[in-house]
């Protein structure tokens, strides 16, 4: 498949094309040199927008072939490079390949989803995590938006939003100290949309090309914190309950917007009520890694933190040293991912009796018709 000049458009460097994905491209075995790239901007159900070269934006569906062949973690999502025959003329596109993700961040899906996984984004730099100064400011949430980041690949960054809702400076203060606190050599910045207050320390991690993915839970300012680094009232932004300063869902669907200048893309998504990890233990590592550093100092490699002789992580909680929040937090989301692995085991195995009972059916079929033959 070609994919010659397409490097050089600007509206294409804009969406974050560069000389790996444009090598990508070039190598993709596909049905001929009519296809062009393109970038996901938005999904909806069953349903894509796609940015391409000349800057337009069409709507999108799959080829037949790849709603078939792809596993539920495979079709596209926001963020995805991916190979097009487009149809200006239409307004359409119809997408037939999706080039290999450079990072993701999933979560186990919910559980009317119907899969074992769900991909959230594609190809981010960056996962800022957003966390207000209000009642939503909850430690132990973001451990796991932490360990989700990390675990995508792309660099994870705390944005403390709303901090002019903040009666003394030194609420703000404690605040950023406690959030430091949780994560653990992850840049936390202080910001508010009202004030503009560190919107410059949040566009340090922006740049051409550069997509950075705002997360955080409903209420907790995402869409206006986008829309003050956007510069105007692009995304739609709802009051949160005064009673409980709790938010609705304002972003109904996970979309990437360019910010002015090319000076970056903005991924904004709907707050997320459920966030279960699907991780290797990287990103718990990760995001525990003061807990990781201490554990290094016990007597045993498998050590559990639960009782084990010799527990350097039991003592530092004893003396002081380590929060006993830190490790009940840490303990909490490795029995999570341990359950993943073993529902994933389950399922692997469903699979396989799946396949097997698929042959010996088709076995048996083939048995029969030979005897049928034969009996002629």
């Amino acid at each position: 498949m070609s994919g010659r000049g397409l490097a050089d458009r600007p509206a294409l460097a804009t969406l974050g094309w560069d000389a790996g994905w444009h090598a990508a491209f070039a190598a993709l075995d596909g049905p001929g040199d009519g296809l062009v790239p393109a970038r996901v901007v938005a999904a909806h159900r069953g349903a894509w927008e796609v940015a391409a070269g000349d800057g337009a934006v069409l709507g999108a569906g799959v080829t037949g072939r790849l709603r078939y062949e792809a596993g539920p973690a495979e079709l596209p999502v926001v963020g995805d490079w991916v190979a097009v025959d487009a149809r200006p003329a239409e307004g359409m596109a119809t997408v037939h390949v999706v080039l290999p993700r450079r990072t993701q961040l999933r979560r186990r899906a919910p559980a009317d989803h119907g899969a074992p996984v769900q991909v959230l984004a594609a190809n981010v730099d960056v996962v800022l995590v957003a966390t207000s100064l209000n009642r939503e400011l909850n430690p132990r949430r973001l451990e796991r938006y932490l360990a989700t980041a990390w675990e995508s690949g792309a660099q994870p960054v705390v944005a403390l939003t709303k901090v002019d809702l903040a009666r003394d400076p030194v609420e703000i203060t404690v605040a950023e100290a406690q959030l430091e606190e949780v994560a653990a050599g992850v840049p936390v910045v202080a910001t508010s949309a009202v004030s503009g207050a560190g919107l410059d320390a949040v566009r340090a991690f922006l740049g051409p090309g550069r997509t950075v993915a705002l997360v955080g839970s409903s209420g907790v300012g995402k869409s206006t914190l986008a829309n003050a680094l956007l510069g105007e009232e692009r995304l739609l932004v709802r009051k949160i309950r005064e009673d409980d300063a709790r938010g609705r869902h304002t972003t109904v669907g996970r979309q990437l917007v360019t910010l002015p200048g090319g000076a970056g893309l903005l991924l904004d998504t709907p707050g997320l009520r459920e966030l279960g990890l699907w991780d290797d233990g990287t990103g718990l590592g990760l995001a525990f890694a003061d807990v990781a550093a201490v554990a290094e100092s016990c007597r045993f490699a498998d050590c559990r933190h639960d009782g084990e002789p010799g527990c350097a992580v039991i003592a530092a909680v004893a003396e002081g040293a380590l929060g006993a929040e830190r490790l009940a937090g840490w303990r909490k989301l490795g029995r999570e991912e341990r359950f993943r692995a073993l529902e994933m085991d389950a399922v692997a195995r469903r699979a396989e009796r799946r396949r097997w009972g698929a042959i010996l059916k088709a076995g048996a079929a083939r048995a029969k018709a030979k005897r049928g033959e034969w009996g002629q």
